[in-house]
Order: structure tokens, then sequence, then C-alpha cells
């Protein structure tokens, strides 16, 4: 019953952007048992580029992480929502949601980054990196943006020494193999104030570039090529995840692991005894 009370939530977020949350006689007459109006977690999915045929069933793959997150997950698509009801979420959960200066406007982007400076945090997967020059703020949080891409392949992993303890990839050892679809950035984020690489990926160990963008001058990044990252500077929580280009990437224990531990950072979960 949970799950699909839990479902409820998802699809009324979906393409709407109900001010629920700002109405207390709806909330005081909610039957009991009903999911909270607003839960700690927004994904938010729309795209200004590109749209990934299997952004939605990622969508969904995230909202079902409800259980072990310990915290609701609504889904939207409507940049309204980042306006009107961001600020009672902890977490946004950027979902392939490229090219957000096409989608929404100058206020609406202001809204996400006045929630960030105050506390918010923000995990940023696989093609959220995508198109995000023009937005000025947020490029500078992600220290990167996209150039090329690989097919969907294995390849292996490590983890940085000094990341070893973090715990979307504690456990993990030195170095694994691991299949997604890895993405080329423009720059490297290593050494970077604020920045701390958490895995790489080793490009001896698979094509780095697929053939549709060897095609268009797309380039490997070579030796330091990092696919997960968090900035923490002033004090801020984002975290980036090359991992989530569909749910194949995702729904391993690894995958499972990895995003579920970076939305409990992100909501300073850690901090909380």
């Amino acid at each position: 019953m949970r799950t699909f009370l839990r479902q409820i939530a998802v699809f009324a977020f979906i393409g709407t952007s109900t001010a629920i949350a700002h109405d207390d006689d709806k909330k005081a007459k909610s039957p009991a048992g009903s999911p909270q109006p607003n839960g700690s977690v927004l994904v938010f999915s729309g795209t200004g580029w590109y749209r990934h045929p299997k952004t939605a069933s990622v969508n969904g793959w995230l909202a079902r992480l409800g259980d072990d997150l310990g915290m609701q997950v609504d889904v939207s698509e409507t940049p309204k929502d980042l306006q009107t009801i961001l600020g009672h979420y902890r977490v946004l959960v950027m979902n392939n949601c490229n090219e957000l200066t096409t989608l929404m406007d100058a206020g609406q982007l202001k809204a996400v980054e006045d929630w960030y400076q105050k506390g918010g945090g923000i995990v940023a997967l696989h093609a959220a990196l995508v198109h995000q020059t023009k937005w000025a703020w947020f490029s500078e949080l992600a220290g990167c943006d996209f150039d090329s891409d690989s097919e969907f392949l294995e390849a292996r992993v490590s983890v940085d020494p000094a990341a070893k303890n973090h715990p979307t990839v504690k456990g993990r050892g030195d170095s694994f193999l691991y299949s997604a679809d890895w993405t080329n950035h423009t720059a490297a984020v290593t050494g970077k104030p604020g920045f701390q690489v958490l895995l790489r990926v080793d490009e001896s160990s698979y094509d780095p570039v697929r053939p549709y963008f060897k095609q268009r001058n797309g380039k490997a990044m070579g030796a330091d090529h990092p696919i997960a990252w968090t900035n923490t500077l002033n004090d801020g929580r984002f975290f980036y995840t090359e991992f989530g280009h569909d749910v194949r990437s995702l729904d391993t224990p690894f995958g499972r692991q990895h995003i579920v531990e970076a939305i409990r950072w992100a909501a300073r979960a850690d901090a909380v005894k």
C-alpha cells in the first residue's frame, strides 16, 4: 500500500505545479495514511535539449528508492515547481535535465540558486551536465560540461584513494569493473577548489568515444577521467555521477548504493545523529 500511495504522489507532480504545500486546509483534511504533500527529495527531469526515451524509467527507479532512503521521493517536469515548491525539499535530483536555460526562465533558475545557497543539496545524473554553460552559476558548480560519450560498455573504474570512505563508494576496493554509458567532459574537475573526485574510469579498458561523436570530433579525456565527484565549496553539497543514462547503470547493488548514499549525503543525513 505504501508503494501504491507513493506512486500516486509521484504522478501528482508530473506535469503539474499544484501548490498543495501552501494549502493548510487540504493538508489538515488529508486522510490517515496518505503521503505528505511534499517529500524530502524532488526529482526533476525536464529537458531543454535532447530527451532520452529512458528518462521516464529512471524517474520510476528513483521514486522507488523511497523505502531505502526513508524519504518520500516526488517527481516533476514542470519548471514552475522549482520556483514554487522546491523550498520544501532537502534534495533536488537532476535526472538528465539538460540545457535548462532553454526550458526555464531567469526567475526559476534563480530560485534553484537561492534554494541551494540556503542549504539545499543537488544530485546530478549523467546528462544533467549537458549544454549547461549558459547557466553560469550551475556550470561553475558542476565544474565542466559535455563533450561526447561512449556506447554502453564495461570498463574499469577506480576509487580515488582520498575518497575511499565516502559512503557513495565505500567498500568497493581500489578498482572494479562496471558497465555504463561513459561521458567525456570538457574538463577534469581534479584539483579545482571545493571538488573531490570519487571515481575515475580507465579509458584504456573501453572505447571512450562512440562512432557518432567520432564523426563530430568528440574527444576522450585521457588518463584523468573523473566520473563521479562532489563540490562542497562554501559548505554547499553538490554531487555528480555519470551513471543514470538509463536504469542499466543504476539497478545493481553498487548503483543503488551509489545513488542512495548520494541523496542521503546531499540531504546531510550523515550529519544527523
